[in-house]
């Protein structure tokens, strides 16, 4: 079963290396726009689930507290995001925000049956490493006049290893109501649209099709995937292997024209892997010894 969710959890992962593609692909809807149509589709199979099975409606009543945490890790986060790009540089927000995989790996420590291991931590730091790389490719420079977009960056990767690990602290409660979470967060993202922003409709469809499968994927199966994997499987392992998403980002920009190979991809590669299966280490351990359990006992 932990394998099994892990794995699950890591799927998340890949849909989450294809939000880079199809936002580029999108065309230039404004992002608090883009975010509330996104996650209205993303709750579309939830709410379908729901009403085929009405039965499965009263999981949606859970305390407040699973509310608030759902509600701020998905659209704080997103807002966060947000206002960390307009205030400042793509390059540096970007890097500072994706501190949350090696803030997961290292809180994950304050679990219940979790156990920080150095492996973990290094694991975390090899895909830091990778991430740098790319993230970095075209030169850092923090300025002290983008300190805002600086500390929003920061409350990000914060927002969303905090929503991750509290989640796992909510085990008994059903991936089901991720549906909530998406509705309430394009609800909201809705009204931060109207509030700040100018609404710019698709020119093509192509593009729509872009912020379809922005919806039904990266924006929305990808949360139901996380939620499962993070309850059930190894929160360390997957917070390591997090660092793969902007490699694997890289490499689909790439692969469809809209990024250029280059040896810092490659370097990457090899750091993000590495340190994924490094951070694995003990659950590679543990397959093994069941495995040869089960070959003895045969």
């Amino acid at each position: 079963m932990r394998l099994r969710a892990t794995l699950i959890g890591f799927t998340a992962i890949l849909m989450w290396s294809f939000l880079a593609l199809f936002t580029a692909a999108s065309g230039t809807m404004p992002p608090f726009q883009l975010s509330a149509i996104c996650f209205a589709i993303g709750s579309i199979p939830g709410a379908v689930a729901l009403i085929i099975n009405p039965l499965r409606l009263a999981l949606l009543k859970q305390p407040a507290k699973v509310w608030i945490t759902g509600i701020a890790g998905l659209f704080g986060y997103h807002f966060l995001y947000f206002t960390a790009l307009r205030n400042a540089p793509a390059v540096e927000a970007g890097l500072i925000a994706y501190l949350w995989p090696l803030l997961i790996v290292v809180g994950s420590a304050l679990l219940p049956g979790e156990r920080l291991r150095w492996y973990h931590v290094a694991g975390a730091l090899a895909g830091l490493s990778g991430t740098f790389l790319i993230v970095g490719r075209n030169g850092i420079n923090f300025d002290g006049a983008y300190t805002i977009g600086y500390g929003a960056a920061f409350l990000c990767a914060f927002t969303w290893s905090g929503y991750s690990l509290l989640t796992r602290r909510f085990d008994a409660v059903s991936t089901d109501v991720v549906t909530g979470f998406c509705m309430a967060t394009s609800i909201l993202s809705l009204v931060c649209h109207l509030g700040l922003e100018t609404t710019v409709w698709p020119q093509a469809v192509s593009q729509w099709i872009a912020v379809a499968g922005l919806g039904l994927f990266p924006v929305g199966a990808a949360f139901y995937a996380w939620d499962f994997g993070v309850k059930n499987g190894d929160i360390q392992i997957l917070g390591a292997a997090s660092y793969a998403a902007p490699l694997l980002s890289t490499l689909n920009l790439t692969l469809f024209g809209f990024a250029e190979p280059s040896w810092r991809v490659a370097l990457a590669c090899v750091l993000v892997t590495g340190g994924a299966v490094l951070a694995a280490n003990e659950m590679f351990r543990r397959k093994a010894a069941t495995v040869e359990q089960r070959a003895a006992a045969e």
